[in-house]
């Protein structure tokens, strides 16, 4: 027996609680101007990166949520994201699967990197060390609460932005249907629907936009802190690339099914046509949106695109959180 008996460790045996010396399982500073700068900036490089591999299945996923409302007034058929996708190259243009990039790019940079440092600087305030354990604890509904104020606060700020996106992403088929396309860029977008309702139409449908982004924040950016400090507790994964996969994997799936069903409340409100007012023709506000929509369509209807939705949102999030992942580890930072 060693003559310090705590030192002492079976090997079929694990201690239930950890020795003192146990470091904390993650590591939060506290936020300073340099950080904070660095966090913006990583997040947007790496939300970026991303985007750049799987935008066109946004541009499928918007064209999707806008099918059944054009398939109930017209009779057409509604395709699925394949069909989608080979509309565009076939009957547009190949770059038409890029439709709208320069908004999300613009929107990008404010959302997402908004978001991210929102819930960074929220979930600070909220972690605690466990004194029994020597370790830090982020409850689940603390994290989600995290998530749910950061995406609010991100999205009213984004909000112009996204209504540009999917206007742009929807021109092609005003085109295919012999209709002049809406808007002629960002610039002209936004000076377009200023003119037609002042500054409240550009929040338009910002009501569902913020719904979606406290879900999708809760989902994704809520979910991946919530899987990756799980999987180093109970696994004993370290720091590395399997752990954020298979975290980055989880928020995915998670942000997918939380945000979808206001995911395509949001385009239709956003997608519809204004009067000289700026008051939309077909739906009143969300909730009137979302009884047409289960009334007309199904209630499925409101998990319509959600196929396209997860293989953009799964793919999405391996992409960006290995990316910022790696570029705090280049710039000597902990995990996030």
């Amino acid at each position: 027996m060693s003559e310090n008996e705590d030192d002492v460790v079976y090997w079929n045996l694990k201690p239930t609680l950890p020795y003192k010396s146990t470091p904390k399982f993650t590591e939060i500073k506290k936020v300073t101007p340099k950080r904070f700068f660095q966090l913006y900036v990583n997040t947007f490089l790496g939300a970026h990166f991303a985007e750049s591999f799987v935008y066109p299945l946004d541009v499928a996923k918007t064209r999707m949520h806008m099918e059944g409302e054009i398939a109930h007034n017209s009779g057409a058929k509604v395709g699925n994201m394949y069909r989608q996708i080979l509309n565009i190259i076939q009957k547009e243009k190949l770059w038409n699967l890029y439709a709208g990039f320069s908004a999300m790019a613009i929107r990008s940079f404010l959302f997402n990197s908004i978001r991210v440092v929102l819930y960074d600087v929220f979930r600070t305030q909220l972690i605690y060390v466990d004194e029994k354990t020597n370790q830090e604890v982020l409850t689940i509904p603390r994290a989600l609460a995290s998530g749910f104020v950061a995406g609010c606060i991100a999205q009213v700020i984004a909000n112009p932005f996204d209504i540009v996106k999917v206007r742009m992403q929807m021109d092609g088929v005003r085109l295919r249907m012999g209709l002049e396309p809406r808007v002629q860029g960002v610039s002209h977008a936004l000076r377009c629907i200023y003119e037609k309702g002042g500054l409240p139409n550009l929040w338009r449908g910002v009501g569902p936009s913020c719904l979606r982004a406290c879900l999708m924040t809760a989902g994704d950016v809520g979910s991946y802190d919530i899987s990756k400090r799980n999987f180093k507790y109970y696994f004993d994964l370290e720091e590395g690339l399997p752990l954020r996969f298979l975290s980055s994997m989880c928020a995915g799936f998670v942000a997918s099914v939380l945000s979808n069903p206001a995911d395509v409340i949001k385009s239709r409100i956003m997608n519809q046509v204004t009067d000289e007012k700026g008051q939309g023709l077909q739906y009143k506000n969300s909730l009137d949106c979302a009884m047409k929509l289960i009334n007309q369509e199904g209630i499925l209807s409101l998990y319509k695109g959600l196929i396209p939705c997860w293989l953009r949102l799964g793919p999405w999030s391996v992409l960006f959180w290995m990316s910022l992942e790696k570029l705090r580890e280049w710039e000597g930072q902990a995990g996030f």
